[in-house]
């Protein structure tokens, strides 16, 4: 028997949690325990002690609160704080993908997006579509990434209340990116991360040449930055929440304690121990048993 927290995350405004989903959820399971309520209406623990994996308890909670916009995410409750955040960038703690964005400002956008899709998908590999979408934009100036940046990138809802309050509470957090180091330094310094990586941009004359430097960063070296900062820090994965939404995502969600696939793609999702398909990132707060409460007002 292990004992797990399954965490039920609503919104108190939108997709209130009510009594009668708990009860769905126990029915479904056949079995009771105890509740802790971690924000009225919006997310509560129900602690259970069972058998079976936390992935088998959290599809049959899913699967009982079917039709609802409700999630459900099942941890072990030893080690459910986490140590050390990793996360990605683009539609994970900002609402766009960048190089969509640049491709729409510079006249390619349908041809981006169409690329940046198979990508997240696992479709093509990160590096040839990074370098095939870099290619389609040689010649962008300097400025147009600076108004892209001021004009079209927003930050998820709770992103700084994410990072702030783990912050906070002892993680060291990394915005680890396979975007661009001209926006991840700038995120970072907005949300509160303590270190940033991202592919760093070549220019000739103040405009992009078309190519990116050497190495690029993608699904080896998202892995290979959460295994360095494990050793530096003296943590082990099980102490590391890992956070994405795409296939360039994988091998550091697989590594982690706690892979969250963030409104992921089905193909990320194989691969995740945790799915938030609804809720802001502040579910990723109350997974790890944080009240609002405890939450870095931002």
């Amino acid at each position: 028997m292990t004992s797990y927290a399954l965490t039920l995350i609503g919104n108190a405004r939108s997709a209130p949690l009510e009594p009668v989903h708990l009860e769905r959820v126990y029915h479904r399971l056949a079995t009771t325990g105890g509740i802790d309520w971690l924000a009225e209406k919006e997310a509560c623990d129900l602690f259970i002690d069972s058998p079976l994996s936390a992935l088998d308890i959290a599809g049959q909670a899913r699967d009982a609160l079917r039709g609802t916009a409700i999630d459900a995410v099942c941890i072990p409750i030893l080690g459910r704080r986490k140590k050390l955040l990793i996360s990605d960038m683009d539609s994970t703690v900002i609402n766009q993908e960048c190089i969509d964005e640049l491709g729409d400002a510079f006249g390619v956008g349908p041809r981006i997006r169409e690329i940046t899709a198979a990508v997240i998908n696992g479709d093509i590999s990160f590096s040839d579509a990074l370098r095939e979408r870099l290619g389609l934009m040689k010649g962008m100036e300097r400025g147009l990434l600076e108004s892209v940046y001021e004009e079209r990138i927003s930050l998820m809802p709770g992103a700084r209340k994410f990072v702030q309050t783990m912050r906070r509470h002892g993680a060291f957090c990394i915005l680890v990116s396979g975007g661009f180091s001209f926006f991840t330094r700038r995120i970072a310094e907005r949300i509160g991360f303590h270190d940033q990586q991202g592919n760093n941009l070549a220019f000739k004359d103040g405009k992009l040449t078309g190519e990116v430097m050497e190495p690029i960063l993608g699904r080896s070296a998202k892995l290979s930055t959460l295994t360095r900062l494990c050793a530096e820090k003296g943590l082990a994965p099980c102490d590391v929440l890992a956070v994405g939404d795409g296939a360039n995502d994988i091998k550091m969600i697989e590594a982690a304690g706690l892979g969250v696939a963030f409104h992921g793609s089905d193909n990320l999702k194989k691969h995740a121990s945790a799915c938030v398909d609804h809720g802001d990132l502040t579910a990723l707060l109350y997974i790890q048993g944080f009240r609002k409460s405890e939450f870095v007002l931002s």
